[in-house]
């Protein structure tokens, strides 16, 4: 299960650096950082997505510990990995402005979808099965 703290960790570290990424494009114009970042809105979908994921990690985490479960490591792998990966098809999208277009980030951002489908109903099955 510790492997979802350490996804949580990976999104919050993330979420921190997308921050000032943006504030220094926002804030103190940069030529380089400017034109490396392409689509600031994109990147605000990044950042929010962080964030949630991050959280969602914790809260499957806490929730596990509170109940005693012991959540499938399978699981908690899908949710940390596919949390990481899905937000940053985002990040990937705000500096790329043909990403939509390219075969290699579709089937990215299918798989990393999948992945954290697999997470996140797996382990909403297992805290759900444990309720009933």
């Amino acid at each position: 299960m510790e492997v979802l703290l350490v996804g949580s960790v990976a999104c919050i570290t993330a979420l921190i650096s997308s921050a000032w990424l943006m504030t220094f494009a926002k804030w103190f114009p940069i030529k380089a950082v400017d034109e490396f970042l392409i689509d600031y809105k994109t990147m605000i979908r990044a950042h929010v997505d962080y964030a949630l994921m991050g959280l969602f990690g914790l809260g499957f985490y806490a929730a596990g510990k509170a109940a005693g479960l012991e959540l499938p490591k399978i699981a908690c792998f899908c949710l940390a990995v596919g949390g990481f990966s899905n937000p940053t098809v985002f990040v990937i999208a705000a500096f790329d402005t043909d990403f939509w277009s390219k075969t290699i980030w579709k089937v990215y951002s299918a798989i990393s979808f999948v992945v954290t489908t697999i997470g996140f109903t797996w382990l909403c099955y297992e805290l759900l099965k444990f309720a009933l």
